[in-house]
């Protein structure tokens, strides 16, 4: 047992002293996107780039093993927390309470604000834990059904969806928000609170363009709607339950430091425990104790894709901690006199773009660029928050499964489905210029 150590303490030691160049992570890096690119799975594309870095920089068959293993144990907390944030995501998609939430929004709002009722329904059930592709399905129908009595053209009512959603998913305890928090060691609630404003500027944003369009592309027709299925909903009251106990409970830390209520300060809260206890709480007030393993079921299937992806980005991660890239970064930022603040943003949209997924695109961009974006002097809030929103800009691309799951539940071919990404990356733009001025410049 001692020997065993001894041996694991010196294989250690030697991967630390193992510099990998930069272009070779970059190279690495470069081939698992274009795998990605290919339609690989996204994990094997992400270890065989990793793979392929390390041994272009020079790396031992063993150290890139060793390598590998260091960069996927780096991300194990993140993945943990994404799995808890699963069981809440399961909790308000197969209870139904998701759908209530949509109906009691725009049934309060009426037809007349059909464009901002739309829009704030994906974002609310997206802040309160759905996921954005799942938001738009739930909503969708809906939107068909008010776009058919209003005239409102399916362009103009994906950009609302989609804009919503976008808007909701950077404040929303998600596995992107998730990502953000602990790529650059944050508190959840403090990530998640930092978005609200470039979220409300996305939701302002969402609506005006929406507004503007409405009467631009195919109007909705009778074949879009289909048939009504009669299903009774969730009273609001029930439904909102575990949304709200998880994100008051996450706050709660915050709050008491706000307000200089030590009892509160003091209280280490996280999203590991709170979300299940928030999904189960709120289940037994529904009165579906019963169907508790149902949901959290529904729920792990819908995060396994994520935490599998949070791996392989774990290995990429590996291999960028082990090179010179970030020195090379920081230093090139240097000399052209840029602000390093642009690298956060920069950083997010390129990932976004890349793999078409702004959870990948967070994941990709923290584990690869995060050390670099610290290093130029941007406070981990701000760098957070500006990789984040980054990340909105380009990723409803027809690459990744988001741009097909909204085209389909819009029954939208992909021509036009292709009309909807410029009003979406003004969306994701605006708040991406919003948090680079408010965290990057204003309260730098």
């Amino acid at each position: 047992m001692v020997e065993w150590k001894r041996k694991q303490k010196k294989e250690m030691f030697h991967m630390a002293t193992v510099v990998i160049p930069w272009y070779a992570a970059i190279i690495g890096l470069l081939f698992a996107i274009f795998l990605i690119l290919r339609k690989m799975n996204p994990v094997y594309s992400l270890f065989l780039g990793a793979i392929v870095g390390c041994l272009i920089g020079g790396a031992s068959l063993s150290d890139t093993v060793n390598i590998l293993i260091s960069g996927t144990q780096s991300i194990m907390g993140t993945a943990i927390r994404v799995l808890a944030a699963g069981m809440l995501a399961g909790v308000m998609m197969e209870s139904g309470a998701a759908e209530s939430i949509a109906q009691a929004i725009v049934s309060k709002l009426g037809a007349n604000k059909a464009i901002l009722s739309l829009a704030l329904s994906t974002m609310v059930i997206t802040a309160v834990g759905v996921f954005i592709p799942v938001a738009v399905l739930i909503v969708a129908p809906i939107a068909l059904s008010v776009g058919k009595q209003t005239g409102i053209s399916k362009l103009a009512l994906l950009t609302a969806l989609s804009g919503g959603g976008k808007a909701g998913n950077i404040i929303s305890p998600n596995p992107n928000t998730i990502a953000a928090a602990n790529g650059f060691k944050l508190d959840l609630s403090s990530v998640m609170i930092a978005g609200f404003i470039p979220a409300v500027f996305g939701l302002i944003t969402a609506v005006v363009i929406a507004g503007l369009i409405k009467k631009k592309g195919a109007m909705v027709q009778d074949s879009d709607i289909g048939k009504e299925e009669k299903k009774e909903l969730l009273p609001l009251s029930k439904a909102l339950i575990a949304p709200v106990l998880s994100i008051v409970l996450l706050l709660i830390n915050p709050i008491g430091t706000m307000l200089h209520i030590q009892l509160l300060a003091d209280i280490k809260v996280d999203a590991m425990y709170i979300l299940p206890f928030a999904s189960i709480v709120g289940t037994i007030a529904m009165g579906r104790a019963h169907q508790i393993r149902e949901y959290s079921k529904a729920g792990i299937y819908r995060v396994t894709d994520t935490v599998l992806i949070l791996i392989g980005a774990g290995a990429i991660a590996g291999l960028i901690s082990v090179s010179d890239l970030s020195k090379q970064v920081v230093h090139l930022i240097s000399i052209t006199g840029i602000s390093g603040t642009f690298l956060a943003p920069i950083s997010g949209i390129l990932m976004g773009l890349a793999v078409g997924s702004t959870s990948t695109a967070v994941i990709l961009a923290t584990g690869s660029f995060g050390h670099a974006i610290l290093a130029t002097g941007t406070s981990s809030v701000a760098a957070a928050v500006m990789v984040h929103t980054g990340a909105t800009v380009i990723d409803s691309v027809p690459q990744g499964n988001y741009f097909h799951i909204t085209a389909n539940s819009m029954h939208m071919s992909i021509k036009e489905r292709m009309k909807v990404i410029p009003y979406e990356m003004c969306i994701g733009g605006v708040m991406t210029i919003v948090a680079t001025i408010l965290y990057g410049f204003i309260l730098k």
